[in-house]
């Protein structure tokens, strides 16, 4: 046997002792921060701990919302106090004025004696999202907390995730809990996609059918849309968001600084809508809310009257909603009922419109200038750039990125959602081991590897690349448990993707810290895929 020589064992201890001391640096925020360094020492955070803000209606508000998430976990809160003096263990929070500071950016100082924080915009609520996360994953009163310095700020403005609750529907709690997973991952957009051929979901005062029978279906698809024989339940299904409610939640996510944009489907997957007022179709109907999933060639009818109709629908969502987005849909919209149609011709007619495409480019222009007058912009899937784009619309690119970088090139803001990157309701796994989805394959990697700036793009026009979005269609997603599972982990994954430097950007250390705040999302009592190599 040969011997080992010494010199080679003490070079491989050497090693390895870096290797734990290395792996004992990986500390699990996210999204990865752009600067970050360490330093001996801890702060010991205790129920006796202050928190002191600069202003109570700023400051104060994001350091209220951090004490919910210490209540919740960890059965105490702390006292919150407006001075600009404060004693020892004592978090101190302050907005910044720095105009060298980027958008949304923070700075946080932990010391044994303070944690300090600064934050421009958002950057507060931020700063405190990366504090949660660096709290443990177990409930106690005596929380210690490595000394460190973070400097952070996003990549991109626009870092959204989507939901669709018509194919299946989700309360007003669960809608919350997941803002609350879009905001601890310092997302900043909620998409709600509210109307659909399978249900309607927002009241809407002048049309109260909407709701009362465009909120529910008679019979929902068993099974995949692409299986043999199509089998159905024989159950009502629905459900639908008051005023009220939409009013609450919209101020929930607002306390997390989370914009959120409604979707009104149009002028296609509109059977929902028809079902209740069948006057604004073609054919006059009747129609039925749609228990199944894919395209239907029963759309809105481009005549005045349902134009005046969704002028009406929209003057309502726009009161309710504060923020600049009204997204329009615009997608997978059949023209086969309108080249049949006397209303519609009589209309390509008047404005000289030489195909479908043009007729639907002339209701998203038409659309768009009511909503401009209102003060909103309009944003639509990159189907609208179809017959020609509205003069001020921004655009949602989900069938590639070939949308986006026509849209930026004529200089309009887009979103950037590719099906191959962004679309968690494709499988994350084996689809012989995984839960029932739509298809496709986004392994958690794969989200990773995203990168929403193309490179054909001109330097000059980077600047209308807002960022992007993940995707939740909600076919086979029934309820939270599962909405959760496919969210999670590849939300994080595509949250770093939105915030981090792409040059700083790791996967292998991605994984690593992921390893480790599982041990968070147990506590939190989130389900989620278990991470793997």
């Amino acid at each position: 046997m040969k011997t080992i020589p010494k010199f080679f064992l003490l070079t491989v201890m050497i090693l390895f002792s870096a290797s734990l001391s290395g792996q004992k640096q990986i500390i699990s925020i996210f999204p990865e921060p752009v600067e970050m360094t360490y330093s001996k020492g801890r702060f010991i955070l205790t129920p006796q701990t202050k928190i002191y803000v600069d202003n109570m209606e700023t400051s104060g508000k994001d350091a209220a919302v951090f004490n919910e998430y210490l209540s919740e976990n960890y059965g105490f809160s702390l006292s919150i106090n407006q001075s600009q003096k404060y004693d020892s263990n004592s978090i101190v929070i302050k907005k910044s004025v720095n105009k060298e500071m980027p958008q949304d950016a923070y700075r946080m100082d932990v010391s044994s004696g303070y944690i300090i924080i600064e934050g421009k915009d958002a950057g507060v609520f931020y700063a405190l999202q990366s504090l949660k996360q660096l709290l443990p994953a177990y409930k106690t009163e005596l929380i210690k907390i490595r000394n460190l310095r973070i400097y952070d700020y996003p990549t991109y403005s626009w870092r959204g995730m989507h939901l669709d609750v018509c194919r299946h529907f989700f309360t007003t709690g669960e809608v919350k809990k997941y803002i609350d997973l879009i905001a601890f991952y310092k997302m900043n957009v909620f998409h709600w996609h509210l109307t659909d051929d399978q249900g309607w979901r927002i009241q809407i005062d002048k049309y109260p059918k909407l709701t009362s029978v465009g909120g529910y279906r008679n019979r929902t698809l068993i099974g995949h849309a692409s299986d043999t024989v199509q089998r159905y339940d024989s159950i009502r299904y629905g459900g639908f968001y008051t005023k009220e409610q939409i009013r609450e939640v919209i101020a929930y996510a607002a306390s997390r600084h989370v914009q959120i944009v409604p979707e009104i489907e149009m002028p296609g997957h509109a059977l929902a809508a028809l079902s209740a007022y069948p006057e604004y179709s073609c054919s006059g109907g009747p129609f039925e809310t749609a228990g199944s999933w894919g395209v239907f060639e029963d759309v809105f009818c481009t005549k005045d009257k349902t134009i005046h109709f969704l002028e009406d629908v929209l003057a309502e969502v726009m009161e309710l909603f504060p923020g600049k987005y009204i997204h329009i849909g615009g997608d997978e919209c059949p023209k086969t009922r309108w080249e049949k149609c006397p209303e519609c011709r009589k209309v390509m007619k008047k404005e000289g419109l030489k195909d479908g495409h043009e007729l639907q480019s002339y209701v998203i222009r038409t659309i768009e200038k009511f909503v401009n007058s209102k003060g909103k912009s309009i944003i639509g899937w990159d189907e609208i750039l179809e017959g020609g784009l509205a003069p001020n619309a921004a655009v949602m690119s989900w069938r590639g990125a070939d949308g986006g970088i026509a849209a930026a090139k004529m200089k309009h803001y887009v979103v950037m959602c590719p099906g191959e990157f962004c679309y968690l309701d494709h499988y994350q796994g084996d689809p012989a081991t995984e839960p029932l989805a739509f298809g496709g394959y986004t392994p958690l990697e794969k989200v990773y590897s995203y990168n929403p700036m193309p490179d054909s793009l001109p330097e000059n026009l980077k600047k209308y690349i807002l960022g992007a979005q993940g995707n939740l269609w909600t076919e086979y997603i029934t309820d939270f448990n599962h909405l959760q599972y496919m969210a999670l982990p590849r939300m994080i994954a595509l949250s770093e993707v939105l915030w981090t430097n792409p040059k700083i950007r790791d996967y292998e250390r991605f994984l690593m810290k992921l390893q480790k705040h599982t041990e968070t999302l147990d506590m939190l009592k989130v389900n989620y895929k278990k991470p793997t190599k």
